[in-house]
């Protein structure tokens, strides 16, 4: 597979970053000092012997952020002759460590699509000039495999949050299921969670939830498409899941209680336990598989699903199986692989020796995978 190089920029230059999607400077640390610089791997000659800017997947665990694995990327690109000159890396090990938070010569990182801690799977990482191509992955159509958990709504919409209010869950079926989901196929319009830290006449929308502040008007909707929508697996009672330990107090339901009414008179938060069901068996459990264009809110899909079951729910699971052209499982023509974290993983703690080319086993694994810029 040929690999088109171009050499990294020297300088950022203000205005050159309209793209909404977060990206960093990357310093070059003197991590090398006292090492050989091993030798840049061999371009063809029609290539040109710059570094290279590209894009790649990768494989994001749940639990850590999106930008610390971001973060742990940077030590390994900022100190890789793939990504930077050669004569750049000699020439800053041979310089004293400056304290300062800026350098001159820096390597841009991003990544095209911030995942929450509890989800997992694509995580797009650009560098260099591929970070200007990340703002076309943000409205690009993306799928997602996620576990619905009824029976509990909670502040954050997932199982990372505190339950708000439990309902009643015994009484949904699997076809009912089924039949409820055409209602969110197609065009539809989604309400942020109050508890976001989007804004309304400068106030954060969770400050009012939290402090029981009236809503000047109604939380803006926002049109976006479901292009496919499925139930994949019915998991009823035979699973591990439970819901959210930490609870809202009285008062708090109060408060956002007191919020809502702002615009929605009707609006009441309190508990309606399932008098039907013994409280150790586990509250129905399901999965669902989506294809969705940029800006869903998965957690608002399954949350909107739950109210209209009769029931509460929120999220347990997720995982984004593809962005764009980036897929844990590539099928269509033109897809790419993501590299597997624990790649990135094991060369944070050793990157190991380099092969006759000059790269470690991470840098093969990128370029393998890697959109070249």
């Amino acid at each position: 597979m040929l690999l088109t190089a171009f050499t990294t920029e020297l300088a950022l230059r203000s205005g050159s970053h309209c793209f909404r999607s977060s990206y960093s400077k990357l310093y070059l640390k003197p991590a090398i000092l006292g090492h050989p610089i091993r030798g840049h791997p061999t371009m063809p000659k029609d290539e040109g012997k710059g570094p290279l800017s590209g894009l790649f997947g990768v494989v994001k665990p749940s639990g850590p952020t999106s930008m610390s694995l971001v973060n742990d990327i940077k030590q390994l690109v900022a100190n890789s002759p793939v990504f930077v000159e050669e004569s750049k890396l000699v020439q800053k090990a041979k310089q004293p460590r400056k304290r300062s938070k800026y350098r001159r010569d820096a390597v841009k990182i991003g990544q095209g699509g911030t995942l929450d801690p509890l989800a997992d799977g694509v995580l797009v990482i650009g560098v260099g000039k591929g970070t200007r191509k990340l703002s076309e992955l943000l409205d690009c159509v993306k799928e997602y495999r996620t576990t619905c958990l009824l029976g509990c709504e909670t502040d954050t919409y997932d199982s990372e949050g505190k339950q708000v209010r439990v309902a009643p869950w015994h009484h949904v079926t699997r076809e009912q299921v089924e039949e409820t989901l055409n209602q969110f196929r197609g065009e539809i319009e989604q309400v942020p969670p109050i508890f976001s830290a989007l804004k309304m006449d400068g106030r954060p929308m969770y400050e009012y939830a939290r402090q029981g502040i009236p809503l000047p008007r109604p939380i803006e909707k926002r049109k976006v498409t479901v292009h496919e929508l499925e139930l994949v697996e019915w998991l009823g009672s035979d699973h591990s899941f439970r819901f959210p330990e930490t609870k809202f107090s009285k008062e708090e339901q109060e408060a956002m209680e007191k919020a809502l009414k702002g615009v929605d008179t009707n609006v009441s938060i309190k508990d309606e336990s399932d008098q039907e069901v013994p409280p150790e068996k586990a509250p129905t459990a399901f999965v669902l598989r989506m294809k969705v264009s940029g800006g869903t809110y998965v957690r608002s899909i399954v949350h909107d699903l739950a109210h209209a079951l009769g029931s509460a729910g929120h999220v347990v699971t997720l995982t984004r199986s593809r962005q764009g052209r980036f897929a844990l499982e590539p099928k269509e023509e033109g897809d790419r692989a993501c590299v597997p974290w624990d790649i990135f993983q094991a060369a944070l703690a050793d990157e190991g020796e380099a092969d006759e080319d000059g790269r470690k086993k991470w840098e093969r694994e990128v370029l393998a995978n890697m959109e070249i810029v």
